[in-house]
């Protein structure tokens, strides 16, 4: 009797446990290049937008940045950092895909990341491919605009070829696409040529501990900058009405008690 006993109290302990454990967190992977990846204290105020991301999402999510510097869609690849990844992706997860800066990268001195517009696109479908294999959501961004204008005033689109191949890619597969492209450029063109600046990593020399020799940089934003691309990437991901939205934190209503 008594053993009966044990076992009807171990299995109702058991369904118990299993009754309020905490559902997994859905996990959203960022994978890119500098313009979207972590950066330590001692490179601030540089900073890639996924960091400001990551917190505009509820509890139920946990943002897994694996964007890196100088790396393009073939580097990503074969160094080994998107196998990890599509291994531990399961259903409901997602991953957002930006790349663009370094593929396009002709010079001789970056002639390792160079990625042709062709081998790109199929670079898109694989990680595309590995994620819906895994139940999972593929989110497209098109590469973040560099601060460029011309001598009457207006932005210059500088990712032409490989933002349209992310979109042949997301028509192709039914995949939704992000233009951050086109919208970061918009918001340059608002603020003007010289007020855009304040986005960027342009510092003179003593103005920051980090960089005592100051910096120009028309590619990399500061936290400013980077918030303001991560609020478009989220209003595009609202606008869109993705799942994904669903987890955006709300703001308060208005008028409702702020102590």
């Amino acid at each position: 009797m008594k053993y009966r006993y044990y076992c009807l109290s171990f299995a109702l302990m058991l369904f118990a446990l299993l009754a309020f454990k905490k559902p997994d967190k859905v996990k959203v992977y960022l994978i890119g290049d500098s313009t979207v990846c972590l950066y330590p204290v001692r490179q601030f105020p540089v900073c890639g937008w996924g960091m400001p991301f990551a917190d505009y999402f509820d509890s139920r999510v946990a943002i897994d940045n694996r964007a890196k510097g100088g790396r393009s869609t073939r580097t990503f690849i074969a160094e080994n950092r998107w196998q990890p990844i599509a291994d531990s992706l399961k259903a409901g997860d997602y991953v957002i895909i930006q790349f663009g800066h370094n593929d396009e990268a002709k010079e001789p001195q970056y002639a390792n990341r160079y990625t042709p517009v062709p081998d790109y696109k199929l670079n898109l479908f694989k990680f595309i491919t590995e994620t819906r294999a895994k139940g999972a959501s593929p989110i497209l961004v098109t590469p973040v605009s560099r601060h460029n204008f011309d001598q009457a005033g207006n932005a210059r689109e500088t990712h032409t070829e490989y933002t349209k191949a992310v979109f042949e890619v997301g028509t192709q597969t039914q995949t939704p696409v992000i233009d951050l492209d086109k919208q970061s450029r918009e918001c340059y063109q608002k603020l003007g040529p010289l007020s855009s600046k304040l986005l960027f990593m342009e510092l003179d020399s003593a103005e920051h501990p980090n960089y005592p020799h100051g910096r120009h940089d028309n590619t990399h934003f500061n936290e400013y900058g980077a918030r303001l691309m991560a609020e478009i990437v989220l209003n595009d991901i609202k606008a869109k009405r993705l799942n994904l939205s669903n987890y955006i934190v709300k703001a308060k209503e208005e008028g409702a008690a702020t102590h």
